[in-house]
């Protein structure tokens, strides 16, 4: 059986099994609909058919075209999004799957690439076109696009519980280049779209502004609830995973110097 990818978190055991039996209706009802693209829903951030349909929706905002510089997650369902940035201009950060790297972000411009946007874009293809940057290196970030397991229409977001996308978005925020103006997007099939209060959340789960998916944009803006502003909270990171991330790791032997 694959091991959960919270298996290592932090937090209350209560709301953490209520996270995870959302995910796993969330996946079945992905499954049995026939939507989820290859390797399949379950334990990750599920490609979904509709993913190009929604991320052309996605550059037909406003809030698409006044971005030059977005964060991006390195999900196959975000991959569009991505490509579509560097086709539209755009600077791409995007994360290092897991964080695994002490520089945990690729920087790929659109003015500097190896190969085409759809390429470049993808995860073994941002090892060709991207370099490896750490965040004091990162430039101010207008746009945050997140990848969802499920996500609220007052915003909420359940990724696949590995904590990375809050962990970047802390760090992110902590570095100055995410500010309460910057906005925080996803893409996602209709079926991972959840009534207003039915995603349960903790303190440090960063909440989306816009969800969208291949038929509608929902603003989340008036409804969604606070954003983390306090960067990292040690307090609610277990040894297992500051361990498992270099970046982390590091920072951590910097505060007890």
């Amino acid at each position: 059986m694959t091991r959960r990818h919270d298996h290592d978190a932090g937090g209350d055991p209560e709301l953490l099994a209520a996270k995870a039996a959302l995910r796993d209706e969330v996946w079945t009802a992905l499954s049995e609909a026939r939507v989820a693209r290859f390797p399949g829903a379950r334990n990750r951030i599920s490609n979904f058919t509709g993913a190009e349909a929604a991320a052309r929706r996605l550059a037909e905002t406003e809030v698409w075209r006044a971005a030059t510089t977005v964060k991006a997650n390195p999900d196959s369902a975000q991959l569009p999004v991505r490509r579509r940035a560097l086709e539209d201009g755009k600077t791409v950060y995007m994360a290092v799957p897991r964080l695994a790297e002490t520089e945990p972000f690729f920087l790929l411009d659109p003015d500097h690439l190896a190969d085409p946007p759809r390429r470049a874009a993808s995860i073994a293809g941002a090892t060709r076109s991207a370099r490896r940057v750490a965040v004091a290196d990162l430039a101010p970030v207008d746009l945050v696009v997140s990848g969802c397991v499920a996500v609220g229409e007052d915003g909420a977001r359940l990724g696949k519980g590995g904590g990375f996308a809050d962990l970047e978005f802390a760090l992110a925020t902590a570095a100055g280049l995410v500010g309460p103006e910057t906005l925080v997007v996803t893409t996602v099939h209709e079926l991972q779209v959840r009534p207003a209060g039915a995603i349960p959340t903790a303190a440090h789960d960063a909440p989306v502004d816009l969800v969208v998916t291949p038929d509608r944009v929902i603003d989340c803006r008036e409804r969604r609830g606070p954003r983390p502003v306090d960067g990292i909270r040690w307090s609610e990171l277990t040894q297992e995973k500051i361990e498992a991330i270099p970046l982390l790791r590091a920072l951590a032997k910097e505060a007890v110097r």
